[in-house]
């Protein structure tokens, strides 16, 4: 509509009322060519980004040689949690198992992640943890797997440290010891303090800072306000999910932390 005004202004202005109906004609389609240039750019990085999520998945899932029932079952979940669904979710299958191949560019995948990311802090975030819910659904995280997770965090900008505190936040964020696979309530607690950035020797009151910085800088809110889609909403509130889950743990071993 303003692209339309705007047309019509330039056209009354130097053709009267016959140059205004042009002009504002010119403005309208200018206005639908660019609707058409922005909605056609969304979908595409959109279909990039999740051509770029499951192929990179694919790879990690396969790092150990053997992509689990579990691993697949998480995979199925990210579709529901991302809302990828029809034909895009049939291109995400298909991105998963092209990823698992043995002459799969890796490399290659985690720079066109990063062009569709284009330095979006919180969407490379959620995009490491998402690939360490996949791998830790089996209940271990395999050391190629690890380091394969490394050599992708390195590429987008982040270290070891951040891989090794999304695998302890998972760890932590387990729902007991009777869960297959899970670690011993005093390993969970060991990586609640990792997940949240402390120590067992750490004061109450730095723990209680760490666990509210780290809560604000990942709620849903402030990530959606910092760039992150929508569609990664649910993936933001895992993560919130799991960060109060390693808080909780600490505090029941904690008197001095309330």
């Amino acid at each position: 509509m303003f692209l339309i005004f705007i047309g019509a202004a330039i056209g009354a202005f130097f053709g009267g009322v016959g140059g205004a109906l042009i002009g504002g004609a010119v403005g309208w389609f200018v206005g639908q060519s660019i609707r058409r240039s922005i909605v056609g750019s969304l979908q595409l990085a959109q279909s990039e980004l999740v051509e770029s999520t499951f192929s990179i998945m694919g790879a990690i899932s396969k790092a150990d040689g053997v992509v689990s029932r579990e691993e697949i079952n998480a995979v199925e979940q990210m579709f529901g949690m991302l809302r990828v669904e029809g034909e895009m979710r049939e291109k995400a299958k298909a991105a998963f198992n092209r990823g698992k191949q043995p002459d799969f560019d890796l490399d290659a995948a985690v720079d066109r992640f990063a062009a569709v990311s284009r330095g979006r802090g919180p969407l490379v975030q959620l995009f490491l943890q998402m690939q360490v819910m996949a791998v830790a659904a089996d209940g271990r995280i395999h050391p190629a797997e690890h380091a394969m997770l490394v050599r992708i965090a390195r590429r987008l900008g982040l270290t070891e440290r951040d891989v090794s505190q999304l695998e302890a936040l998972l760890r932590a964020a387990q729902t007991g010891p009777s869960t297959p696979g899970g670690p011993p309530p005093g390993d969970r607690l060991a990586d609640a303090y990792a997940a949240l950035g402390v120590t067992p020797q750490s004061s109450g009151a730095e723990i209680k800072r760490a666990y509210r910085k780290l809560i604000s800088q990942n709620h849903p809110d402030k990530l959606a306000s910092r760039g992150l889609p929508e569609s990664m909403r649910a993936v933001a509130e895992e993560r919130s999910r799991e960060i109060n889950s390693a808080y909780d743990l600490i505090k029941s071993a904690r008197p001095d932390v309330k």
